[in-house]
């Protein structure tokens, strides 16, 4: 893959991440005012729409993206990044946008340590410290017996967790299906698993929230969009890095619009996060 190339992957990566983090500030809104579980359905009615129209696009169709001889994983991925995603936003609307991130920038710590059970690799020492480096600073964050230490700060490490689980599931999926097929069963899955429990949640939405979930669906599909081009064109562990500029976007939003304040353990705390977590993919990277 050519420098170029992997330039272009980078300023790709940064405006996916500058979308997600909008999406996280809209599904905030939304979620504080209706219940999670019919924000997050509609929020996949659209998704699902979204990755049948890229999967008929493809040589093969919805068929060929469909085709795998590993349905039950496949399937249970999907559900676990419904779930997650749903975790995620209930966080949001209790934590806020900045401590939730804060929180969860640790799930590429925990994909390396569950990457030698779950995958059999092999984590040496130094990772290991990096991990060990990445929780002393989830506790910095959530400074045990003060602020915002409470049951409240286990949600976005929850799903810090569950999303970690995905990704390490969505590798061991790959060695025998394609990205593409990993990418259908998960709109597809996570959109009728979202219907047969958010239906029952239905709330009636004002007109100016249907524009902000009209605005939430198109950049949930845009994300996602940027994200295919940026593999597409760069190697992943070139990109990767970047992927933790969610984090500050987020932040960013949370403080200008939703008025969060930021204390100075979350900006400690998250940087030894931050920090461990790229040194732990730049040691993926020299072991690859």
């Amino acid at each position: 893959m050519s420098e170029t190339n992997n330039r272009l992957g980078i300023w790709l990566m940064v405006a996916t991440t500058f979308v997600f983090a909008m999406q996280d500030g809209l599904s905030q809104h939304l979620a504080s005012e209706y219940n999670v579980l019919m924000v997050v359905m509609i929020r996949y009615w659209f998704f699902a729409a979204f990755v049948m129209f890229v999967a008929s696009r493809r040589a093969g169709g919805l068929r060929a993206a469909a085709a795998t001889t590993q349905p039950w994983l496949q399937g249970f991925r999907g559900l676990l990044l419904a779930s997650e995603i749903c975790v995620m936003v209930l966080g949001f609307t209790y934590l806020g946008l900045v401590e939730s991130h804060a929180i969860f920038a640790c799930y590429p710590l925990l994909i390396a340590a569950l990457s030698g059970p779950i995958l059999g690799e092999q984590v040496g020492w130094r990772r290991w410290t990096a991990i060990g480096v990445g929780f002393i600073g989830i506790l910095i964050i959530l400074q045990p017996g003060f602020g915002v230490f409470s049951p409240l700060a286990i949600i976005p490490a929850v799903s810090a967790l569950m999303f970690a689980l995905y990704g390490l599931l969505t590798r061991y999926a790959a060695r025998k299906d394609s990205a593409a097929t990993s990418f259908f069963w998960t709109g597809t899955v996570g959109a009728v698993f979202m219907t047969l429990i958010g239906i029952w949640f239905w709330e009636p939405m004002t007109p100016a929230d249907w524009g902000m979930m009209a605005l939430l669906c198109v950049t949930g599909a845009t994300g996602h969009y940027l994200l295919i081009k940026c593999y597409d064109v760069a190697e992943a562990s070139a990109v990767q890095p970047f992927a933790y500029l969610q984090l500050p976007f987020a932040a960013s939003l949370g403080i200008l619009v939703f008025g969060e304040a930021i204390r100075p353990n979350v900006v400690f705390g998250a940087s030894l996060i931050v920090g461990a977590g790229l040194f732990t993919l730049w040691r993926q990277r020299q072991k690859g």
